[in-house]
């Protein structure tokens, strides 16, 4: 679900008139790849990274001149992926922390998968941009690896008073903004009025993909800072 939001993200912020005007997508829904969170963590010896690589490999071959990737999780393999590929692999962690900057944030909280924060993917990004950041306490965690797990990528409705206990505790710790990074949390932000305290990282990247494929954003947040690399094709894997 997280993958088609990003794709219906992507139509609907790009300025067009026509279909015509429209970016030309590949989708690589491959739903059989390993856990990535279950790797990270040693629950699982299944390493994905084969199967993504081959994957974008595929997508190259189709005729794919840059690539998005709607997995915050899956980012801890991106230089392995990145460096390995012929074509540009935008980094969603990279343009929502600078998102997030540009918002003049001062302390941001981060709401990921136990893989995304146990290997300190975002922390490592605000460290380097010298962005104080705090994560969920093990318990906060534990609530949001069962809205992740238990409820959204079940199909069921997220536990939202779960969901805003993590956010008072992050709050009361001084943030004043809070990543969504994890693709499947942003599908409550399509759901839920979670207002301006959010960044949601899927969002962002939608926003990134556009302009990456030379295509004028429309309906963001102004300010948000996109970059303005020009390709032919945005690829969703």
């Amino acid at each position: 679900m997280a993958g088609a939001y990003f794709y219906e993200l992507v139509i609907r912020h790009t300025k067009a008139s026509c279909d015509q005007d429209h970016i030309d997508v590949v989708i690589s829904g491959r739903a059989s790849t390993p856990d990535r969170t279950a790797f990270i963590v040693g629950a699982s010896s299944e390493n994905p990274l084969g199967q993504m690589r081959a994957d974008a490999e595929r997508l190259i071959a189709y005729g794919a001149d840059v690539l998005a990737m709607p997995c915050n999780t899956a980012h801890y393999f991106y230089d392995r992926l990145h460096e390995s590929l012929s074509v540009p692999l935008i980094n969603i962690i990279e343009v929502t922390v600078a998102r997030v900057l540009e918002s003049g944030c001062t302390k941001v909280g981060i709401m990921a998968t136990e893989g995304t924060v146990s290997t300190h993917t975002y922390q490592k990004c605000c460290t380097a941009h010298k962005l104080p950041c705090e994560v969920p306490s093990r318990e906060g965690q534990a609530r949001l690896n069962n809205i992740i797990y238990g409820d959204i990528k079940t199909g069921g409705a997220p536990d939202m008073d779960s969901f805003r206990t993590v956010e008072r505790e992050l709050v009361s710790r001084g943030c004043d903004r809070i990543i969504l990074g994890c693709t499947e949390l942003s599908l409550i932000k399509k759901s839920y009025n979670l207002g301006a305290l959010y960044v949601d990282s899927l969002e962002t990247l939608a926003f990134a993909a556009i302009k990456a494929c030379g295509k004028e954003v429309t309906g963001y947040t102004p300010g948000d800072k996109i970059t303005e690399d020009s390709h032919n094709y945005g690829i969703i894997i």
